[in-house]
């Protein structure tokens, strides 16, 4: 995978992390690393939040179905967005990995 595929990217954080430019290299992968632990905590908090609406909604503590869809679909859309960078994480490394020296 190139790099230049993350651009097109609409996070601001994983652009901002993209496009960070170091002296000698060393901080490059520890700020794409962290911004992916933020993307991941993101996303978990999305699918919990999700999780306790639904909940509520179950218990009839909630009425409001609006707000449970929004919620569910935020927790969809981050979780599917999540997967797909794994997947193109793991292709990256894969070619890496294939790579003749």
């Amino acid at each position: 995978m190139e790099i230049g595929a993350l651009r097109n990217v609409q996070s601001a954080a994983i652009q901002q992390a993209a496009n960070q430019k170091t002296v000698n290299g060393d901080g490059a992968f520890d700020s794409i690393f962290a911004t992916a632990m933020n993307m991941l905590n993101e996303t978990n908090q999305l699918q919990n939040t999700a999780e306790s609406l639904e909940i509520q909604f179950l218990l009839g503590e909630a009425e409001n179905t609006h707000d449970l869809q929004i919620a569910q679909r935020k927790a969809t859309t981050a979780l599917d967005y999540t997967i797909a960078v794994r997947d193109k994480v793991l292709d990256a490394y894969n070619n890496i990995m294939n790579m003749q020296m």
